[in-house]
């Protein structure tokens, strides 16, 4: 591979850290873009000690004059963005009746927002080389899960913005799909237990008890999702959401 470049979104930490890692590890160049890049620094520097090339970048994705500046300077700094992951996302979970209009616009800003800004960003540089991959994240909660109706239509939203982007730039040699995680083991994870009550272990147990493999998820586990959907010959899958998690019923 010729130090094609990439941008992974909410990447300090949890599924987006080790999406950067392996794309570093597959040898990609790897914009490691979170809230905060002093938050990166690990990533980075984890990624720079196994032999790859990273650069911390900062932006709120919602914010369109900072994705501006992230694209351009990871674009001078690393070279052109040609694969976009779309993984930053926040929970703001409550039930509908208690849900306020600063949550749901919390989520609907990171997830899908966010996610429109980046690709309309990045696709420039991917059009420009007639090559590009865009993976976003959407989730089994965009198929409904209670207390998360901002979560759930950002992640649903997510899927129908994954096959418009597939339509539109895969004339380019451009591909568009979507990851769909089951209970993976992030921070997000810990949140939904905190939300419910539930002492994490008992959590965690119970939905393994639900997985077919009997297991929670690891970001690992999506990053190795991520790697397939970029590589050369994934270029006729485009459009897809693939479902990763474990088995669990999403239908």
């Amino acid at each position: 591979m010729d130090a094609r470049t990439a941008i992974v979104t909410g990447a300090a930490r949890g599924i987006g850290a080790a999406v950067a890692r392996r794309l570093a590890a597959d040898g990609f160049q790897v914009g490691v873009l979170d809230l905060d890049p002093a938050h990166c620094a690990e990533v980075v520097e984890s990624i720079g000690a196994a032999g790859g090339r990273a650069l911390a970048l900062g932006a709120d994705v919602s914010d369109e004059a900072d994705v501006a500046a992230a694209v351009a300077r990871c674009a001078a700094e690393l070279g052109p963005p040609v694969v976009l992951v779309n993984n930053a996302g926040i929970l703001r979970d409550d039930l509908l009746f208690r849900m306020t209009s600063d949550t749901w616009d919390a989520v609907i800003n990171v997830h899908l927002r966010g996610a429109f800004l980046m690709t309309r960003a990045c696709q420039a540089f991917m059009t420009q080389a007639k090559w590009g991959r865009v993976v976003s994240m959407s989730s089994i909660s965009g198929l409904g899960n209670r207390g998360q109706a901002n979560y759930s239509a950002a992640k649903a939203g997510i899927e129908g913005f994954t096959r418009t982007v597939a339509i539109e730039l895969g004339p380019f040699g451009i591909t568009a799909n979507a990851i769909a995680p089951g209970y993976i083991d992030t921070e997000m994870v810990r949140q939904t237990a905190e939300r419910i009550g539930k002492p994490l272990e008992e959590f965690i147990a119970a939905i393994a008890a639900e997985v077919p493999v009997r297991r929670m998820g690891q970001p690992e586990d999506i990053a190795a999702a991520v790697a397939f959907f970029v590589r050369d010959d994934a270029s006729f899958v485009t459009g897809q959401t693939l479902y990763v998690s474990g088995g669990l019923a999403h239908a």
